[in-house]
């Protein structure tokens, strides 16, 4: 991918107003193919208050007819090159570092492709990501210079998946399973009824993460 990414900053939808956020930890929502920043901030009254939610936009649009945004072109789903994921988590990094201060603990949950870019992003920058909520999402190919370290850190991640999903391909899943325990502390689940979609019952174990992410934060700064 030859074009420089970037996210519309004025697009972002925030669940606290500047004044509010000092202190907080953030929890940013990253959507899937086709979709928008809205879509994933219906989570919001799934999620702890304790958090500042920002829900942002992909930076690309898909080709017409399809609506909504995407963060590489869908055929990279099956490329075996990770450039334009790379591409796109670079991207979302780039704002993050102007959006939020260094000091605030961050963690990421995305769906499909953005489930995809959210490990991307932990990936690249293993240091600044607390953790990751992955929903129906995949590890995209190839060794990043940060895999190494991030492989020291283990981060928590939860990944939870629909055995019902015929949207990622069945080598993407195989991939994932054998690629994030041997990087992250890995946590989630397979729900059998469940498709390419989310389910009340695998939100209320995201609930359950994010509420021991808070514990192991502890007292934050006021």
């Amino acid at each position: 991918m030859s074009e420089t990414l970037e996210l519309d900053a004025d697009a972002v939808l925030w669940s606290a107003p500047p004044e509010e956020r000092a202190g907080r930890p953030v929890l940013v929502l990253l959507h899937g193919y086709g979709s928008h920043e809205g879509d994933l901030f219906g989570l919001l009254p799934y999620l702890p208050t304790e958090f500042v939610v920002a829900s942002v936009r992909a930076p690309l649009s898909p080709p017409f007819p399809a609506p909504g945004w995407s963060w590489f072109p869908i055929e990279g789903l099956a490329a075996r090159s990770a450039a334009s994921a790379t591409a796109a988590a670079t991207a979302f990094l780039a704002w993050l570092g102007k959006a939020v201060d260094a000091e605030t603990p961050v963690g990421l949950l995305g769906f499909s492709q953005g489930g995809a870019i959210s490990l991307q992003s932990l990936r690249l920058e293993p240091e600044r990501i607390s953790f990751v909520v992955n929903l129906a999402g995949f590890i995209a190919d190839g060794e990043l210079p940060g895999d190494a370290a991030l492989a020291e850190i283990r981060p928590p991640v939860f990944w939870g998946r629909g055995a019902r999903d015929e949207v990622i391909p069945a080598e993407r899943v195989a991939q994932t399973v054998e690629w994030l325990p041997r990087h992250v502390e890995l946590s989630g689940r397979v729900y059998p009824h469940l498709a390419h979609s989310v389910s009340e019952e695998e939100l209320a174990d995201v609930r359950a993460f994010l509420d021991r992410r808070l514990a192991d934060l502890g007292d934050l700064p006021d």
